[in-house]
C-alpha cells in the first residue's frame, strides 16, 4: 500500500540550477571573470552555496574569500530565487496525479527554510505541500532520517507506506534510514562520477513521468523493506 510521497526540492522536484547560474555569472562578471559553464554548476547543486562557490571561484571553505563570496551569494539568491526556476517536466502531472487520488506529498530538504518557503510559494506549490521540512527545523539534516519521520508525523502517514524521492545518495540513505522505499532520479543534479545504480534505490528514473506507473504498482502491493 502506499500512504504518501516525499520529494527532495532542489534537482528532484525543481529544477533551480538555471537561478544559480545566473547568480554565479553576475557575481564572476562584478570581479571581471568569465562565466562558468552550466554542467559545473549542476553537477555541484547538491552540495549547496558552498560547493557551487568552491567549483566556480576554484576555492575551499578555508579561503579567506570564501565567507564574503557565500554572503554575496545568499543576498543574490533571496532576491531572485525564483526567477527561471520551474518544476521538472512531468512534475506538475505527477503532483496533479497525487492531489487527484488523495495521496499527500511533502518535501523534505537541506534547504533552509528562509528559501525553501518562499521558493515553493514562487511556484505556486506551497498551498498543495502537505508538508515541509528544511535544515533549521529539526536537529538533523539528510542523510539522518529525522526529517524524513517529522514529515510523515506531520502528514499522520506510516513511514513504511511512504516513498522518498531524490537525486542524491544522502536522499536515498534517509529514506532507507527512516523505513521508507526509494527512487533515485536520474535527472537530476547527480555529482560527476557519481554511480545511482550504487546506491541501492528501490527504483529509479530517467524523468518525472515515470514516477506514476510505478508508484500506482506500489498502492496494489504491501511494502517489504528493500
Amino acid at each position: 500500500m502506499l500512504d504518501s510521497v516525499l520529494f527532495d526540492l532542489d534537482g528532484t522536484l525543481l529544477d533551480t540550477a538555471d537561478d544559480f547560474l545566473a547568480i554565479i555569472h553576475s557575481m564572476r562578471q562584478d570581479r571581471g571573470l568569465p562565466d562558468s559553464p552550466l554542467h559545473l554548476i549542476r553537477s555541484t547543486v547538491s552540495d549547496g552555496s558552498a560547493g557551487m562557490l568552491c567549483a566556480a571561484f576554484s576555492i575551499t571553505p578555508e579561503h579567506a574569500d570564501f565567507a564574503g563570496l557565500r554572503d554575496d551569494f545568499l543576498e543574490r539568491y533571496q532576491r531572485q530565487l525564483a526567477v527561471h526556476t520551474r518544476p521538472f517536466p512531468g512534475v506538475p502531472e505527477l503532483l496533479d496525479w497525487l492531489d487527484a487520488e488523495g495521496l499527500p506529498w511533502g518535501v523534505v530538504t537541506n534547504k533552509m527554510s528562509c528559501f525553501s518557503i518562499p521558493l515553493l510559494e514562487a511556484v505556486g506549490l506551497s498551498t498543495r505541500c502537505a508538508s515541509l521540512v528544511c535544515p533549521d527545523q529539526v536537529t538533523h539534516g539528510k542523510p539522518h532520517p529525522e526529517p524524513l519521520l517529522k514529515a510523515c508525523a506531520e502528514m499522520g502517514v506510516d513511514p513504511a507506506r511512504s516513498v522518498f524521492v531524490g537525486d542524491h545518495l544522502r536522499d536515498i540513505q534517509a529514506g532507507q534510514a527512516a523505513g521508507m522505499r526509494t527512487v533515485a532520479a536520474l535527472y537530476g543534479y547527480l555529482p560527476a562520477g557519481d554511480d545511482p545504480q550504487l546506491w541501492n534505490a528501490s527504483y529509479s528514473i530517467e524523468n518525472a513521468a515515470a514516477l506514476r506507473p510505478w508508484l500506482e504498482q506500489q498502492r496494489t502491493k504491501e511494502f517489504s523493506h528493500v
